[in-house]
């Protein structure tokens, strides 16, 4: 049965213009841990195949929730890594639908044991517009954004654009020469960080989002990345005590849990 969810998930309060309305199959309960978007090229290499697998298994042994866009290639990889029990596909068409066929039976699995959302009415077909949408809510969802490998004008870079956007962390698998242009164009101009050490990378991230769930409603409120008026405006003395401390930090005009 498709289920039109009438509540408001804070992390997609980072959007431009929240969905009117969403539509799920499966289990809500995985919007309350701690989730980390991943993404990447439909076409990945074989390097990026064993190493997005690695990651999104040992990021989900480790309680993370892999958030993707259940297209082939990094999407597939990062659903099929971490699990369908631990991982949420956002949809670019009706949640009834399942796009790509390639990865229907993967799809139909994370609706049962996982959660697949989209904002598109049942019966919507995917359109090129509404892949950029998808890529929207995907990275609203994650505490961060890791970007396996991409090239320059790919989709993927419109994810990075929203999470600049957003205020969200970005981090990428170091790769070759004249491998993932668009990657390692980002770690030239500061815009990402580079995974170099998975296992030291899984402990890090899994332990920010273990004392996430620990937050005060101020900490929980920044975790959404608001603007640094809002925070100012919700909780006046909080944030100037956050900054003097160097629990927070605002960058482009956001609000940062550090």
């Amino acid at each position: 049965m498709d289920t039109a969810v009438p509540i408001r998930i804070p992390e997609l309060l980072s959007m431009k213009r929240y969905p009117d309305t969403l539509y799920y199959r499966g289990s809500l309960s995985l919007l309350n841990r701690p989730k980390i978007a991943l993404v990447g090229t439909r076409r990945p290499n074989p390097y990026t195949r064993g190493m997005t697998f690695e990651l999104a298994r040992k990021l989900s042994m480790n309680g993370m929730v892999v958030v993707s866009g259940a297209a082939g290639g990094v999407d597939r990889i990062a659903h099929e890594g971490s699990g369908a029990e631990n991982t949420i596909a956002v949809l670019p068409c009706g949640i009834d639908l399942r796009y790509p066929a390639a990865n229907a039976s993967l799809i139909e699995s994370i609706a049962i044991r996982g959660l697949t959302l989209s904002q598109f009415e049942p019966g919507f077909t995917a359109r090129e517009w509404s892949f950029v949408v998808r890529n929207e809510i995907v990275v609203a969802l994650g505490d961060a954004l890791i970007v396996a490998e991409a090239d320059i004008g790919s989709g993927s870079m419109r994810s990075v654009e929203y999470a600049l956007e957003m205020g969200k962390r970005i981090y990428v698998l170091p790769h070759r020469l004249r491998e993932s242009t668009a990657t390692r164009q980002l770690l030239a101009e500061g815009k990402a960080t580079a995974i170099d050490d998975i296992d030291l990378f899984v402990a890090h991230i899994s332990q920010k989002g273990r004392n996430a769930i620990e937050d005060t409603p101020f900490l929980a409120f920044c975790r959404n990345t608001p603007t640094y008026e809002e925070a100012v405006s919700k909780f006046p003395s909080e944030i100037f005590e956050a900054e003097l401390n160097g629990s927070i930090e605002v960058r482009n005009g956001r609000v940062n849990v550090v």
